[in-house]
């Protein structure tokens, strides 16, 4: 029996190994990459004059995406979700490590994984530079690192009273084909799209640097995180449920009311939502035409607490929720 066990460690092991040698393989090579995957650490050079900027997400099988998402797409989407933070901080990607649980070893998920995630880091030259693997229920974890001028991190505590609201591309996709799935419906093709491979807006946040005041990635709806702005920055917000950028896709699926509480809570846009004086308006906009992004003023900051969703006549609207929370039944 120990010698079996034994056996079945080794090839385990052995199977780990060949994981991380494909997955060495295919991360890409940068000159501040001193020593990347293969050692007990990665060894790496930021450039002077520049902070570092460190985030992490992982993705869980059944919360995050479901079971039947290609594992290309898990790829792409376990990076970008990142890359969204670190496009909220205004920073320059850089690196990112890479934590894999799965439950077997199998080469051809690996490799198309790989094709997925490798395909983002490619566009926006951010190198793999460590990891783990281990056998478990299928979740990944990555941590990005990015580069911003001194001091010209954008931040959640910086709004101001009489700062426009904006956002950018469109709201609600990603949760309306997580509605159309759960109601076994049919999924629209350009919201699936949406909910497998968000765009990070990486361009835009470089761009918004020294223009926005405040800025956060929409991961648990528009509410919510719009929420943490003025939680952060000891102001309210007052935000228009009419002017909110809706798909043609979105449009033409979802009546106005079931659109409204998808755009305003349903997560997984991973569009930026950021704050900027009414003075800047010019500037947003050509920051917007620069990154090739479409930008909606959707509000403005007001004194006070917490956010109110209006509607035209002035009446505030209530959705079911504000957003996703993790760990409430």
């Amino acid at each position: 029996m120990a010698r079996g066990g034994s056996e079945r460690r080794a090839a385990e092991v052995t199977a780990e190994f060949d994981l991380i040698d494909r997955i060495r393989m295919r991360a890409d090579a940068r000159n501040d990459v001193i020593l990347g995957i293969g050692d007990d650490a990665a060894v790496l050079q930021p450039p002077a004059g520049k902070q570092l900027v460190v985030t992490m997400d992982t993705l869980n099988e059944g919360v995050h995406f479901p079971p039947e998402t290609a594992p290309a797409d898990i790829g792409w989407k376990a990076l970008a979700v990142n890359l969204s933070d670190l496009a909220a901080m205004a920073a320059q990607p850089a690196w990112c490590t890479l934590s894999l649980s799965l439950p077997q070893a199998e080469q051809a998920w690996l490799d198309a994984f790989i094709d997925g995630f490798s395909e983002l880091a490619g566009r926006h030259g951010i190198a793999l530079v460590g990891g783990d693997t281990t056998r478990g229920p299928l979740s990944v974890c990555v941590t990005a690192h990015g580069f911003v001028d001194e001091g010209r991190a954008l931040r959640r505590d910086r709004a101001q009273p009489g700062d426009d609201i904006w956002v950018s591309g469109t709201l609600g996709d990603a949760a309306g084909a997580l509605a159309q799935w759960r109601e076994a419906k049919p999924v629209v093709p350009e919201l699936k799209a949406r909910l497998d491979r968000p765009t990070p807006r990486i361009g835009l946040g470089l761009a918004l640097a020294g223009i926005a005041n405040s800025c956060i990635d929409v991961s648990d709806g528009l509410l919510a995180d719009l929420g943490h702005i003025c939680d952060r920055s000891g102001v309210g917000a007052e935000v228009s449920v009419t002017d909110l950028p809706a798909s043609d896709a979105l449009l033409s699926v979802f009546e106005s009311e079931a659109r409204r509480v998808l755009q305003t809570s349903g997560g997984d846009d991973y569009e930026l939502c950021f704050t900027a004086s009414s003075q800047a308006r010019n500037a947003v906009e050509k920051a917007g035409e620069q990154s090739g992004t479409r930008l909606t003023r959707i509000g403005c900051i007001v004194a006070g607490q917490g956010v109110r969703a209006l509607q035209d006549d002035g009446s505030r609207w209530t959705p079911p929720s504000v957003g996703y929370t993790h760990f409430v039944s």
